[in-house]
């Protein structure tokens, strides 16, 4: 499994925004189109909903990919 370590600046990213900063889709709309899709879980929980708020000390999982989200 790869492991991205994602340092937030602010409260909170909206989910399909951080797929895109992470490297794993191009936009934030292909970034949606996989949380639509079922493959995206957050702390172990498949989210469904796209601008989902994700806030340090959550863990994204997308395939095998992890990211975990710290503050900066």
């Amino acid at each position: 499994m790869q492991d991205i370590e994602f340092n937030l600046r602010g409260d909170f990213v909206e989910l399909n925004q951080l797929l895109k900063l992470a490297g794993l889709c191009d936009s934030g709309g292909a970034g949606k189109a996989l949380v639509a899709s079922g493959e995206v879980s957050v702390d172990g929980q498949v989210e469904s909903r796209k601008t989902c708020k994700v806030r340090a000390g959550q863990v994204v999982t997308l395939g095998d990919v992890r990211i975990r989200v710290t503050s900066a």
